[in-house]
């Protein structure tokens, strides 16, 4: 039976260990003048304008990854009153006034994500726990629902350190336990986090796209 899931992106589960999982969120700033719409539990970079934004390729390019964005607030050019929303639509900011982005950027933070394609069955799935994978569709999402349609690239599961997450286990769930279809949940953490220890550029490579 197909998967009620679609995708939507990196959505908070967890943390890493035993530590309390507050899903807190830091306020960062969007550029008034970026046009690229950034879209709930996108994945999403620091750049060094000291602003964020979405990656420079739907994979999730070579830039540490920040975290997850989970809406913002900024003043409509054209009402003149704040806005709260669950994505920025890369337009329609008054640029008096700062666009406030809110990011879950805890570098032990796990998150759920949708499958894009089979797993083949559980056992196949359960055994690339551990193993890394990239988005398909990272940078995309709807103006309806203001969702991410970020997903797990199926296709990039490998050992390849570079890329940009970390599988660590499997939502149990009754109506998402198909694993010869798309929309299995995948708990995951974001290597090479922007936030951690290491400085967070994937391979030693510092892209032109971010920090």
């Amino acid at each position: 039976m197909a998967n009620s899931n679609g995708a939507f992106g990196l959505r908070p589960i967890g943390k890493v260990g035993s530590g309390a999982n507050t899903t807190g969120t830091t306020e960062y700033r969007i550029a008034t003048t970026n046009s690229n719409a950034i879209y709930q539990g996108s994945p999403v970079i620091p750049l060094a304008a000291g602003v964020i934004d979405i990656p420079a390729n739907a994979n999730g390019g070579t830039v540490g990854l920040l975290g997850a964005f989970y809406g913002c607030e900024y003043v409509s050019s054209t009402t003149g009153e704040v806005v709260f929303s669950n994505f920025y639509p890369g337009s329609g900011a008054d640029s008096n006034f700062p666009v406030k982005a809110f990011v879950y950027d805890d570098p032990m933070q796990q998150f759920v994500i949708a499958s894009d394609a089979s797993l083949t069955d559980e056992a196949t799935a359960r055994a690339g726990t551990f193993a890394n994978a990239n988005f398909s569709s990272g940078t995309s999402g709807s103006t309806t629902t203001g969702m991410s349609s970020a997903a797990l690239a199926v296709s990039t599961i490998n050992t390849t350190n570079t890329l940009n997450l970390r599988i660590m286990g499997f939502v149990d769930d009754a109506e998402n336990a198909d694993f010869s279809a798309s929309g299995i949940g995948v708990i995951v953490r974001l290597n090479n986090h922007f936030n951690s220890p290491n400085g967070a550029i994937a391979g030693g490579t510092v892209s032109t796209t971010g920090v």
